[in-house]
């Protein structure tokens, strides 16, 4: 599927932070079909059991999808989730090329709910989930916090296309 492009990342996000030492530093890409998409891994230290992932940290993920959806408009647009309902499928691996994927499925002007997805490089859902997201001015989030300081990255690449 094609890239239309890319997000930016944060300094210390879990999900997306370059500067997290324990985070994933996932990258985002705005695709054709109205979707997001981070191809990402978790790692061992994300683990619960061996061989599979936290399940906070796979409902962590799908929470993060749900804004990245809603930027996929414009990175000016923020809001909070109100409520988060993630089925895990099957055992998410880590040190595995996955993919998330999320899209708006419905929006008014002050709410808005995303469906999220983990797949395998195989396209096999193995979470998914629906957030509810209120829709907020940056500034009634974090109040005096310099957003445009805190998601500082461009991660410049050439990826084009993804195989989704």
């Amino acid at each position: 599927m094609k890239v239309i492009g890319k997000q930016t990342n944060s300094r210390m996000c879990f999900i997306c932070g370059m500067d997290n030492p324990v985070g994933l530093r996932a990258q985002f890409y705005n695709m054709e079909d109205g979707s997001v998409v981070t191809p990402f891994r978790f790692r061992e230290e994300h683990q619960s059991f061996p061989g599979r992932v936290h399940g906070g940290l796979v409902a962590t993920m799908i929470d993060e999808l749900g804004l990245r959806a809603l930027w996929i408009q414009s990175e000016e647009r923020m809001g909070v989730t109100m409520s988060l309902e993630t089925k895990y499928r099957k055992a998410v691996p880590y040190g595995e090329l996955l993919y998330g994927i999320g899209r708006v499925v419905r929006e008014t002007s002050k709410f808005a709910t995303i469906h999220a997805q983990i797949q395998d490089s195989q396209g096999q859902v193995l979470a998914e989930g629906t957030s509810k997201y209120i829709l907020l001015d940056p500034q009634k989030i974090a109040e005096g916090v310099d957003e445009h300081a805190e998601m500082c990255y461009l991660i410049e690449d050439d990826v084009k296309e993804l195989p989704l």
